[in-house]
């Protein structure tokens, strides 16, 4: 299986974001270092936004709900390592269910969310991806030991939770193309009261790639390497904790006690925009197979 590629370039450019000292060819960054360096500030617009998210939601998300689904997901996120150890879902006639299993939990926090309006909030209160926002994000999720201790939790080793923080400071430029759908213009081809808000396309888009898998892998199968398996692996991951970040600052809004408005900001973000880079990677990895990419065909 493959885990996060992390090049000396990549941890040059998130140094240089953070504001932290250089990093020369083949040293590692850490948590602990990072979190050591970055200069720790409150955001007064970061904590305005998580409170108005907050006021929004009060009393209607479903913290039972929220909690049992999310142990589900944690539960999958275990579980990946079997279904990369398979590969291809088997089946005679049509794909059985392999991948879809791990989006299911997915699937029923996503519907609570729709119905409550909380995507709604989201798009209302937060601005669209700016340099400014990523590196204050970064900023926030760095500081916070509940959001990177809560990715460790999920088997996500060092290096796999820096190349998730790389996710959010080193790729202004997808991020900028994902806009606010009041922010779509209106001269556009397709009709946009039919989009839905931002936050919601990453989330829904995440489960649908990876519901996807099923019957694009069984279809494909011949073309299908290990090389693909393995590079697949990490995006479907690195989705489930992205989402998982998203789900579990819904859940915090539910307590009494927990992320500060700030921190709920951040969380909300960063699930986001690594739900977002990684929607793109699944793509190049697993979905556009191409010549140089796919298995020798036997009749070659």
């Amino acid at each position: 299986m493959t885990t996060a590629q992390i090049t000396d370039e990549a941890q040059r450019q998130l140094a240089r974001t953070l504001d932290v000292d250089e990093v020369r060819d083949g040293d590692q960054l850490t948590i602990e270092r990072l979190r050591d360096e970055v200069e720790r500030t409150d955001d007064p617009e970061f904590a305005s936004m998580g409170e108005s998210i907050r006021s929004d939601l009060s009393g209607k998300l479903d913290a039972e709900l929220l909690e049992t689904q999310l142990e589900e997901l944690s539960r999958q996120l275990e579980r990946l390592p079997e279904v990369r150890e398979q590969g291809i879902p088997e089946g005679e006639t049509e794909a059985e269910v392999l991948y879809r299993e791990l989006a299911e939990p997915g699937w029923e926090i996503y519907e609570h969310l729709v119905d409550v309006d909380f995507f709604e909030s989201l798009e209302a209160n937060l601005p669209r991806f700016t340099p400014e926002h990523i590196e204050g994000t970064a900023h926030e999720l760095i500081a916070t030991d509940e959001l990177t201790a809560e990715l460790e939790a999920l088997g996500f080793d060092e290096q796999e939770r820096i190349a998730l923080v790389m996710d959010v400071t080193n790729n202004n430029d997808r991020l900028a193309r994902w806009v606010p759908t009041k922010e779509i213009p209106a001269e556009v081809e397709f009709g946009v009261e039919h989009v839905p808000p931002l936050h919601q396309r990453a989330a829904g888009g995440t489960l649908l790639w990876i519901n996807a898998l099923d019957v694009h892998l069984w279809q494909n199968r011949v073309l299908v390497t290990e090389e693909i398996l393995d590079d697949g692996y990490w995006d479907i991951k690195a989705l489930l904790g992205g989402f998982h970040l998203l789900a579990q600052a819904a859940l915090d809004i539910t307590r009494e006690e927990g992320l500060t408005d700030s921190q709920l900001t951040a969380a909300i973000t960063a699930g986001a925009a690594i739900m977002i880079v990684n929607q793109e990677e699944i793509c190049k990895n697993m979905f556009w197979i191409t010549e140089e990419m796919r298995a020798p065909s036997e009749a070659r």
